[in-house]
């Protein structure tokens, strides 16, 4: 095998390989996927050279640890975290030369949920469907790293490592979520819209990249009954039976029977992504609109 590859030492709680996805295939029941935070994901990507496109590591809460077997600039963004090369500090959200054989240890989250990891080169698992993301709901792309497995890197990038001002909103202390009410809104009592619109809620433990679920106030329905299955779209907010909502996310089943109350923007979506179990959610319609009386 090339040198130009890297071994996985901590796979972490939940790693994958990720870039800004396969879009275009939901027609055949294939999600989007890509990263969860596509903004911190172009930015690691920036900050080695890449194009913005190039596959990334999305680490999940306790980050990874990998070894180069070849020397590689690395940048690490997201979640802020503690980042180690052999033992020693290295900068966060910024690159770094990694030696071969070093190992690059990117920690537990200290604010936020998912950190990315960024190679000169990129991550060159086999593209499916013109994507290497990997889709926890169909299986498509990659396996999610696990320890000892060997990934390729690609080429080293012709540009240089960017050095300018690398902005970055950071994880929510609140996550604001602005929502256009519909398809399904009929379903629902006017008392439920006002609950959703003006109660709080927060991020369930249940949370993952198929779906944000969250703990609050029960929705009440004003129809019985299930739908027929229908399209499902990036950040429609589902009811399932228990009342409480669910956004969808990058992962997330391209038809479903449930009720969609409403749907985020998905400008909004990347904070979702780092929105660690407990965090505070509001949902607030779009525009300052109220909701349906």
């Amino acid at each position: 095998m090339t040198d130009r590859a890297f071994a996985v030492v901590r796979a972490g709680a939940l790693t994958t390989v990720q870039d800004l996805g396969r879009p275009g295939h939901a027609h055949l029941g294939v999600p989007h996927s890509g990263a969860l935070d596509p903004y911190a994901a172009r930015l690691v990507n920036r900050l080695v050279g890449n194009a913005e496109d190039a596959a990334v590591l999305e680490t999940t809460l306790d980050g990874c640890a990998v070894r180069p077997r070849c020397a590689v600039t690395v940048a690490v963004g997201g979640a802020p975290c503690a980042v180690r090369i052999d033992g020693r500090p290295a900068a966060w959200g910024a690159a770094v030369r990694v030696p071969a054989g070093s190992v690059l240890d990117v920690g537990r989250a200290v604010r936020g949920l998912r950190s990315y990891v960024a190679f000169g080169g990129g991550v060159a698992v086999e593209p499916v469907l013109g994507s290497r993301s990997t889709d926890l709901l169909s299986g498509l792309g990659p396996a999610p790293l696990a320890d000892g497995a060997v990934l390729p890197l690609g080429p080293a990038p012709a540009s240089p490592p960017y050095a300018g001002p690398a902005p970055w909103p950071g994880p929510p202390r609140e996550l604001v979520l602005r929502v256009r009410l519909g398809p399904r809104d009929d379903w629902f009592t006017p008392a439920a819209l006002r609950t959703l619109t003006t109660r709080a809620y927060r991020v369930s433990t249940a949370t993952n990249r198929i779906g944000l679920r969250t703990e609050g106030p029960a929705l009440e329905r004003a129809v019985p009954g299930e739908l027929p299955s229908e399209g499902m779209v990036l950040g429609a907010v589902q009811v399932p039976p228990d009342g409480r909502p669910v956004v969808f996310l990058a992962d997330h089943p391209t038809t479903g029977g449930y009720p969609v109350i409403a749907v985020v923007r998905e400008h909004d979506l990347a904070q979702a992504a780092q929105a660690a179990p407990g965090t505070p959610v509001r949902f607030v319609a779009a525009g300052g609109a109220p909701a349906r009386a």
